[in-house]
């Protein structure tokens, strides 16, 4: 069937296509770019992108779907430039990307990552740790040209926000589930703004940077990359409660069996019910030793969407998309490359891939 986007324009190649291409001209550069590093960092940095085993054997593939990269090779399109224009931004946010997980793997205890071990546990915390800062050190590196400075503005920014979101998920853990002190939705909105949306927003913007864009055409596709991974979150939120074990590769309620105040917990313990809250607070802190942790939070994910948590998340990641690619449209003087720009926002922002 063809396909035709809102844009009116035939049909665009699709967002596994357009991965494809951009990744064809981003994995040459990423890997040179890495291959820059001493020996041992480099030896952890191949295993952290997936391209070599623990013992630095190769082996084929890698890891991740490079979305962030074509984010920003296609927002260069969009603004009349060319994918290869902007492949040293590209390079820039897969190694911030790749820093942020190392570091998020390590605060979080996470030993796995896309059913392999993660960085901190194969090489241990502290040689993961300087992996993941030696990745970023390059991200810098990688930006030049006549638009450095505003680049390397744009990634310093990013990094602020990143570990202001960061920071707050993690104090998030230690407030109350009701009462003054508990998490707000607009609160966790900000989080996941920062935590999520910025490096999306550095994606796009140094995409229309790179591309020769105005700086309203900049500024304007940084907001639709916000957007974006503010849907992006929503979805991810949903996942973690309700996504299905074969796509997410963890355990049904996992972030409730976790205890993670995510969008649908947040609404819902905040909805006007003398109730319900207090009787969700009380699942979500069950005491293993005293209570079926496993009927705790299957109760308690049918309390959240039985007061609306589940359609409020889906409704809020609905409207983020939108709203980004309205941004899309306005913004885009290449039509077709804003077309293939949209597709690979609705494929982001669908996470059953």
């Amino acid at each position: 069937m063809t396909n035709r986007t809102r844009l009116g324009q035939p049909t665009a190649p699709s967002a596994q296509e357009s991965l494809e291409r951009c990744g064809r001209m981003v994995l040459p550069a990423l890997r040179d770019t890495v291959d820059r590093l001493p020996p041992g960092v480099r030896h952890m940095a191949s295993f952290a992108f997936g391209w070599s085993d623990s013992a630095g054997a190769a082996r084929g593939g890698g890891r991740g779907k490079g979305l962030r990269p074509a984010l920003t090779m296609l927002s260069a399109e969009a603004v009349g430039g060319s994918a290869q224009d902007a492949v040293a931004g590209a390079v820039a946010v897969e190694l911030v990307h790749a820093f942020s997980l190392i570091h998020d793997d390590i605060m979080d205890g996470d030993e796995l990552r896309r059913h392999q071990e993660t960085l901190w546990k194969a090489f241990g915390v502290g040689p993961a740790m300087l992996a993941g800062d030696a990745l970023l050190s390059l991200a810098f590196a990688t930006v030049s040209g006549t638009a450095a400075a505003e680049a390397a503005a744009m990634l310093s920014t990013t990094l602020i926000e990143l570990v202001d979101g960061q920071s707050e998920d993690i104090a998030f853990e230690d407030r109350p589930w009701t009462g003054a002190d508990a998490v707000t939705v607009d609160q966790y909105t900000r989080m996941a703004a920062n935590k999520t949306g910025s490096l999306l927003a550095c994606s796009a913007g140094l995409g229309a940077l790179f591309g020769g864009g105005s700086p309203t055409a900049t500024a304007a596709l940084a907001t639709a990359g916000s957007r974006l991974g503010a849907g992006f979150q929503a979805i991810d939120d949903l996942l973690g409660i309700w996504g299905d074990p074969a796509v997410t590769g963890k355990p049904v309620f996992s972030d409730l069996r976790r205890r993670k105040k995510t969008l649908p917990v947040v609404f819902a313990l905040g909805v006007d019910d003398a109730a319900h809250a207090p009787a969700l607070a009380e699942l979500l802190e069950a005491d293993p030793d005293a209570f079926d942790v496993d009927l705790a939070v299957r109760q308690a994910a049918e309390l959240i969407e039985r007061v609306g948590g589940r359609s409020f998340t889906e409704g809020r990641a609905e409207l983020q998309l939108a709203q980004a690619l309205e941004v899309i449209d306005d913004v885009a003087v290449n039509r077709g490359a804003a077309a293939e720009l949209t597709e690979l926002a609705r494929f982001i922002a669908d996470r059953s891939h």
